[in-house]
Protein backbone atom coordinates (compact mmCIF):
# COMPACT_ATOMS: atom_id res chain seq x y z
CA UNK A 1 0.00 0.00 0.00
CA UNK A 2 1.79 2.99 -1.38
CA UNK A 3 1.56 6.59 0.89
CA UNK A 4 1.01 9.92 -0.96
CA UNK A 5 2.92 13.29 0.29
CA UNK A 6 1.43 16.27 0.42
CA UNK A 7 2.36 19.67 0.17
CA UNK A 8 3.64 21.34 3.37
CA UNK A 9 0.45 23.55 3.81
CA UNK A 10 -2.08 21.13 2.70
CA UNK A 11 -0.59 18.32 4.77
CA UNK A 12 -1.15 20.74 8.24
CA UNK A 13 -4.83 20.65 7.59
CA UNK A 14 -5.35 17.04 7.01
CA UNK A 15 -3.48 15.85 9.86
CA UNK A 16 -6.21 17.87 11.55
CA UNK A 17 -9.12 18.16 9.32
CA UNK A 18 -11.69 18.54 12.19
CA UNK A 19 -10.18 22.04 13.46
CA UNK A 20 -9.21 23.02 9.58
CA UNK A 21 -12.90 22.77 9.34
CA UNK A 22 -14.39 24.67 12.19
CA UNK A 23 -12.19 27.25 12.69
CA UNK A 24 -12.92 27.80 8.51
CA UNK A 25 -15.63 26.49 6.41
CA UNK A 26 -17.83 24.96 9.30
CA UNK A 27 -17.32 27.57 11.89
CA UNK A 28 -21.11 27.99 11.75
CA UNK A 29 -21.38 24.92 13.29
CA UNK A 30 -18.84 25.08 16.16
CA UNK A 31 -19.34 25.25 19.63
CA UNK A 32 -16.79 26.53 21.43
CA UNK A 33 -16.21 26.90 25.57
CA UNK A 34 -18.75 29.46 27.06
CA UNK A 35 -15.47 31.08 28.55
CA UNK A 36 -13.62 31.39 24.96
CA UNK A 37 -16.55 33.55 23.37
CA UNK A 38 -14.91 36.94 23.36
CA UNK A 39 -13.15 37.80 20.42
CA UNK A 40 -10.20 40.10 19.06
CA UNK A 41 -11.09 41.91 16.19
CA UNK A 42 -13.77 39.52 16.14
CA UNK A 43 -12.38 36.23 16.19
CA UNK A 44 -13.39 33.34 18.94
CA UNK A 45 -10.36 32.90 20.80
CA UNK A 46 -10.45 29.22 22.07
CA UNK A 47 -8.18 26.08 21.86
CA UNK A 48 -10.41 23.18 21.42
CA UNK A 49 -13.89 23.40 19.54
CA UNK A 50 -16.67 20.88 18.94
CA UNK A 51 -19.56 20.26 15.99
CA UNK A 52 -23.02 21.10 17.93
CA UNK A 53 -24.05 17.92 19.06
CA UNK A 54 -26.60 17.09 16.77
CA UNK A 55 -24.54 17.80 13.65
CA UNK A 56 -21.15 15.57 14.48
CA UNK A 57 -19.64 13.64 17.45
CA UNK A 58 -16.20 15.53 17.06
CA UNK A 59 -13.98 17.78 18.93
CA UNK A 60 -10.91 19.26 17.73
CA UNK A 61 -8.16 20.01 19.73
CA UNK A 62 -5.91 23.43 18.40
CA UNK A 63 -2.67 21.17 19.38
CA UNK A 64 -2.94 18.06 21.38
CA UNK A 65 0.57 18.72 23.08
CA UNK A 66 -0.87 22.18 24.50
CA UNK A 67 -2.31 22.85 28.28
CA UNK A 68 -4.81 24.73 27.07
CA UNK A 69 -6.15 23.21 24.55
CA UNK A 70 -6.93 20.33 27.23
CA UNK A 71 -8.47 22.96 29.44
CA UNK A 72 -10.78 24.27 26.96
CA UNK A 73 -11.93 21.31 26.02
CA UNK A 74 -12.59 20.67 29.75
CA UNK A 75 -15.17 23.74 29.73
CA UNK A 76 -16.65 22.38 26.34
CA UNK A 77 -17.40 18.55 28.00
CA UNK A 78 -17.54 19.41 31.68
CA UNK A 79 -16.06 16.93 34.35
CA UNK A 80 -16.97 13.63 33.53
CA UNK A 81 -17.77 14.52 30.11
CA UNK A 82 -16.55 12.90 26.87
CA UNK A 83 -14.79 14.20 23.95
CA UNK A 84 -14.33 12.18 20.38
CA UNK A 85 -10.87 13.55 18.92
CA UNK A 86 -8.00 12.78 16.47
CA UNK A 87 -4.33 11.93 17.32
CA UNK A 88 -4.56 11.24 20.68
CA UNK A 89 -2.50 8.17 22.29
CA UNK A 90 -1.60 9.15 25.81
CA UNK A 91 -4.27 10.91 28.36
CA UNK A 92 -3.02 14.64 29.04
CA UNK A 93 -2.91 15.34 33.00
CA UNK A 94 -7.27 15.52 33.61
CA UNK A 95 -7.87 12.78 31.09
CA UNK A 96 -8.58 9.00 30.69
CA UNK A 97 -8.99 7.22 27.02
CA UNK A 98 -12.05 5.51 26.92
CA UNK A 99 -11.31 3.92 23.88
CA UNK A 100 -9.25 3.99 20.76
CA UNK A 101 -9.51 2.97 17.34
CA UNK A 102 -7.30 3.14 14.65
CA UNK A 103 -7.84 4.29 10.96
CA UNK A 104 -6.47 5.35 7.21
CA UNK A 105 -6.52 8.75 5.42
CA UNK A 106 -7.00 8.62 1.70
CA UNK A 107 -6.78 11.47 -0.78
CA UNK A 108 -8.07 11.45 -4.14
CA UNK A 109 -5.08 11.28 -6.86
CA UNK A 110 -6.41 9.71 -9.86
CA UNK A 111 -10.21 9.23 -8.95
CA UNK A 112 -12.98 9.39 -12.03
CA UNK A 113 -15.33 11.78 -10.66
CA UNK A 114 -18.72 12.04 -12.98
CA UNK A 115 -22.69 13.03 -12.03
CA UNK A 116 -24.72 9.98 -11.86
CA UNK A 117 -28.15 10.42 -13.48
CA UNK A 118 -29.80 7.88 -10.50
CA UNK A 119 -28.23 10.01 -7.51
CA UNK A 120 -30.86 12.32 -5.48
CA UNK A 121 -29.73 15.13 -3.46
CA UNK A 122 -30.60 14.23 -0.08
CA UNK A 123 -31.90 16.93 2.84
CA UNK A 124 -33.50 17.22 6.46
CA UNK A 125 -37.04 15.33 4.91
CA UNK A 126 -35.03 12.42 4.07
CA UNK A 127 -33.46 12.33 7.71
CA UNK A 128 -35.09 9.14 8.94
CA UNK A 129 -34.45 7.47 5.58
CA UNK A 130 -30.99 8.25 6.16
CA UNK A 131 -30.65 7.18 9.91
CA UNK A 132 -32.53 3.86 9.00
CA UNK A 133 -30.10 3.03 6.32
CA UNK A 134 -26.83 4.09 8.51
CA UNK A 135 -28.34 2.17 11.50
CA UNK A 136 -28.47 -0.96 9.32
CA UNK A 137 -25.14 -0.26 7.38
CA UNK A 138 -22.88 1.14 10.18
CA UNK A 139 -20.60 3.58 7.67
CA UNK A 140 -19.87 5.94 10.87
CA UNK A 141 -21.76 8.30 13.14
CA UNK A 142 -24.93 10.21 11.36
CA UNK A 143 -26.54 12.39 13.35
CA UNK A 144 -29.85 14.58 12.55
CA UNK A 145 -28.30 17.55 11.34
CA UNK A 146 -25.40 15.76 9.68
CA UNK A 147 -27.25 16.41 6.30
CA UNK A 148 -26.43 19.86 7.02
CA UNK A 149 -22.23 20.05 6.88
CA UNK A 150 -22.73 19.10 2.97
CA UNK A 151 -24.07 17.87 -0.13
CA UNK A 152 -25.84 14.14 0.40
CA UNK A 153 -26.44 11.81 -2.36
CA UNK A 154 -28.39 9.01 -2.65
CA UNK A 155 -30.12 5.93 -4.72
CA UNK A 156 -33.44 4.64 -4.47
CA UNK A 157 -34.92 1.67 -5.41
CA UNK A 158 -38.83 1.49 -5.32
CA UNK A 159 -39.41 4.21 -3.77
CA UNK A 160 -36.90 3.29 -0.84
CA UNK A 161 -33.51 4.63 -0.11
CA UNK A 162 -30.74 1.69 -0.78
CA UNK A 163 -27.36 3.84 -0.96
CA UNK A 164 -25.97 6.87 0.54
CA UNK A 165 -22.35 9.38 0.08
CA UNK A 166 -21.99 12.55 1.09
CA UNK A 167 -19.63 15.54 2.93
CA UNK A 168 -18.66 16.10 5.83
CA UNK A 169 -15.58 17.35 7.52
CA UNK A 170 -14.36 20.51 5.11
CA UNK A 171 -11.45 22.18 5.41
CA UNK A 172 -10.27 24.48 3.34
CA UNK A 173 -9.34 23.10 -0.11
CA UNK A 174 -10.69 19.82 0.76
CA UNK A 175 -13.85 18.34 1.35
CA UNK A 176 -14.05 14.89 3.23
CA UNK A 177 -16.45 12.11 1.91
CA UNK A 178 -18.57 10.06 4.32
CA UNK A 179 -21.85 8.11 5.09
CA UNK A 180 -20.80 5.75 1.88
CA UNK A 181 -23.15 2.85 2.68
CA UNK A 182 -25.45 0.15 0.66
CA UNK A 183 -28.33 -1.77 2.23
CA UNK A 184 -27.11 -5.45 2.14
CA UNK A 185 -29.91 -6.72 -0.44
CA UNK A 186 -28.23 -4.03 -3.22
CA UNK A 187 -24.48 -4.74 -2.42
CA UNK A 188 -22.62 -6.00 -5.27
CA UNK A 189 -24.02 -3.20 -8.09
CA UNK A 190 -21.61 -1.04 -7.98
CA UNK A 191 -24.00 1.73 -6.21
CA UNK A 192 -21.21 2.99 -3.60
CA UNK A 193 -18.56 3.96 -6.32
CA UNK A 194 -20.93 5.56 -8.21
CA UNK A 195 -22.16 8.07 -5.12
CA UNK A 196 -18.62 8.48 -4.30
CA UNK A 197 -17.85 9.46 -7.91
CA UNK A 198 -21.34 11.44 -7.67
CA UNK A 199 -20.15 13.65 -4.21
CA UNK A 200 -16.67 14.35 -6.03
CA UNK A 201 -17.75 15.40 -9.45
CA UNK A 202 -19.92 18.06 -6.88
CA UNK A 203 -16.41 18.35 -4.78
CA UNK A 204 -14.12 19.08 -7.95
CA UNK A 205 -16.93 21.85 -9.51
CA UNK A 206 -16.19 23.84 -6.49
CA UNK A 207 -11.94 23.55 -7.40
CA UNK A 208 -11.90 21.29 -4.01
CA UNK A 209 -10.15 18.22 -3.48
CA UNK A 210 -11.77 14.85 -2.36
CA UNK A 211 -10.40 12.50 0.73
CA UNK A 212 -12.12 9.99 3.21
CA UNK A 213 -11.64 8.22 5.93
CA UNK A 214 -11.93 4.16 6.39
CA UNK A 215 -11.37 1.92 9.68
CA UNK A 216 -7.34 0.10 9.53
CA UNK A 217 -9.43 -2.86 9.52
CA UNK A 218 -11.98 -2.21 6.53
CA UNK A 219 -9.67 -4.16 4.07
CA UNK A 220 -12.38 -4.30 1.56
CA UNK A 221 -12.87 -0.38 1.73
CA UNK A 222 -9.77 0.22 1.51
CA UNK A 223 -9.42 -1.75 -1.44
CA UNK A 224 -12.37 -0.45 -2.98
CA UNK A 225 -11.03 3.00 -2.86
CA UNK A 226 -7.72 2.58 -4.21
CA UNK A 227 -9.02 0.81 -7.15
CA UNK A 228 -11.03 3.80 -8.03
CA UNK A 229 -8.48 6.21 -7.36
CA UNK A 230 -7.50 7.35 -3.87
CA UNK A 231 -4.57 6.98 -2.36
CA UNK A 232 -3.44 6.51 1.12
CA UNK A 233 -2.10 9.14 3.03
CA UNK A 234 -1.59 8.33 6.56
CA UNK A 235 -2.45 6.23 9.31
CA UNK A 236 -4.98 7.93 12.34
CA UNK A 237 -6.29 7.36 15.83
CA UNK A 238 -9.38 8.39 16.77
CA UNK A 239 -9.58 7.85 20.81
CA UNK A 240 -12.71 8.75 23.53
CA UNK A 241 -11.51 10.45 26.10
CA UNK A 242 -13.21 11.13 29.08
CA UNK A 243 -12.57 14.36 31.45
CA UNK A 244 -11.73 13.28 34.78
CA UNK A 245 -12.27 16.65 36.66
CA UNK A 246 -8.80 17.65 37.24
CA UNK A 247 -8.19 20.16 34.31
CA UNK A 248 -8.66 23.44 34.87
CA UNK A 249 -9.49 26.38 32.42
CA UNK A 250 -6.80 29.03 32.17
CA UNK A 251 -7.25 32.59 31.38
CA UNK A 252 -5.00 32.85 28.98
CA UNK A 253 -5.46 32.69 25.27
Amino acid sequence: MSVIALDAASSHLLDNPAWAALTGPHARFAELPHSRIRSSGGTPIAHAVRYQQDVAPFHALSDEDDPRAWADLAALVGPGGTAAVRGVTEAAEGWEIVRTGHGVQLVDTALRAEPDPEAVRLGPDDVPEILDLVARTEPGPYLPRTVELGTYLGIRHEGRLIALAGERLHPPGWTEISAVCTDPAHRGRGLATRLVRAVAAGIKERGERPFLHAAATNADAIRLYESIGFTLRRHTVFSLVRNTGAAVLEETA
